[in-house]
């Protein structure tokens, strides 16, 4: 039908041109971003698939990078294990070397400051060796959780490389002792007070080191006493033993805290000292000692009191060390120290390359997890590529036949509007 009022044609016309060009910017999208899915209206389903998909490849790429810094932890580590190898043999050699009777104890005093040298070095390394602030090597307590992208984690347990872990705490092998507590001012500081008579302290190490030290009546301050105890030990009845060593030597020191107080030290001259006594002999019965070895009425009793004095490196009061002493530990100052070195240094090699060759194991393990980690990320941004990408090819055909759908919707939307002008020439 003819009409003028409605046209029908121009309406279908415009309809699927319409429809034609939002497929045809659909189109224009799609190649435009590379994505097929663009918002949630092309494809609801997908788009939850593939946010999804999103999601589990980064967590596994950052496992993935995760387990790389683990990696970068545990070379730190193992390379600061590698400089206490060298440390442990150089002690170990150093053993060796003291261990023969070729060697004079003076030279064996320059062997072991080595010795501890070398300890002390470990005992830093294993303090100061951190990653991002991170310790492994100074407790065997706790250990660091490595998250690779999954709900498990790969725990790296905690070494202790310490001197003490490694069983290597060194010392001079000498029993020692020191004035508990703050000290005394000063040197010139009242520490020993008796009258009624002289008296006579036997200061005795271990079995045999006696230390005879004659007083007269009166008080003493603490310079005078360590003078009158070095008097005794340096001039002992007899100066040298059957094999030639010297007896003689400075038994008593004065040492400084940093408060600026003074405390006295005692030290056996012997390494395999492991007792001390400090005894008495007065004059009278009656006299009265009292101070720095504590206070004693009772003539022949021993005068050291734990509540005067500590272990020259222990924290707290005086107590028996059947292990050689205050001062004892690892040591080289004798063939048969050296000995025993030799054997425990072994043990503390084992012990480290044993926590060594754990780090190892689990470097490999993480280069293992990367590798599955890197594989899984791959395959599902495969998948998610699927879902989520455009096929160009597919899509490029939608595109060139949307445009000629476009183009022919144009051309008949002209034609259909046309169509009116028809009906005029019946009204002429």
């Amino acid at each position: 039908m003819l009409a003028i009022k409605n046209n029908i044609m121009a309406g279908n016309a415009a309809r699927h041109l319409g429809k034609a060009y939002d497929s045809l910017a659909t189109s224009v999208e799609r190649l435009a971003s590379g994505l097929r899915i663009n918002s949630a209206k092309d494809d609801a389903a997908g788009l939850a698939v593939r946010e999804l998909m999103r999601a589990d490849t980064a967590v596994l790429q950052q496992g993935s990078r995760n387990a790389s810094d683990g990696i970068s932890m545990l070379q730190t580590m193992e390379g600061a294990m590698a400089v206490m190898d060298d440390n442990l043999i150089r002690m170990k050699e150093l053993a060796e070397q003291a261990a023969t009777g070729s060697y004079s104890a003076a030279q064996r005093i320059i062997m072991n400051a080595e010795f501890a040298e070398m300890a002390s070095e470990i005992e830093r390394i294993a303090g100061a060796t951190a990653f991002n602030g991170i310790t492994m090597l100074n407790t065997a307590t706790g250990s660091v959780q490595i998250h690779v992208g999954t709900t498990s984690t790969i725990d790296v347990a905690n070494v202790d490389m310490t001197k003490s872990g490694l069983s290597i705490e060194t010392g001079d092998g000498q029993w020692s002792i020191m004035t508990l507590d703050a000290g005394y001012a000063a040197i010139t500081s009242t520490v020993l007070d008796f009258s009624g008579g002289n008296y006579d302290f036997d200061v005795t190490f271990g079995s045999e080191e006696v230390i005879d030290l004659s007083l007269t009546s009166g008080q003493y301050t603490l310079d005078e006493l360590k003078d009158a105890i070095n008097s005794a030990s340096l001039n002992p009845a007899t100066m040298y033993d059957a094999d030639g060593n010297e007896l003689f030597y400075q038994a008593a020191s004065i040492v400084e805290t940093d408060a600026g107080n003074y405390k006295l030290k005692l030290t056996a001259r012997d390494t395999a000292s492991t007792t001390l006594t400090i005894d008495m002999a007065a004059a009278t019965a009656t006299t009265v000692a009292d101070g720095i070895f504590g206070t004693d009425s009772a003539n022949g009793e021993s005068l050291l009191d734990d509540s005067k004095f500590e272990k020259a490196i222990a924290t707290g009061g005086w107590e028996e060390d059947s292990a050689g002493g205050a001062g004892a530990g690892l040591n080289i100052l004798s063939t048969a120290a050296a000995v025993t070195a030799l054997a425990t240094i072994g043990s503390a090699i084992s012990t480290k390359d044993a926590a060594r060759a754990s780090f190892g194991y689990k470097m490999n393990r993480l280069e293992s997890t990367i590798s599955i980690l890197d594989i899984q990320s791959e395959n599902l941004m495969s998948a998610e590529s699927r879902i989520s990408d455009v096929d160009v090819a597919t899509e490029m055909a939608t595109l060139t036949r949307t445009q000629v759908l476009s183009q022919a919707g144009i051309s008949m939307l002209a034609q259909a509007n046309s169509m009116p002008q028809m009906a005029l020439t019946l009204l002429r």
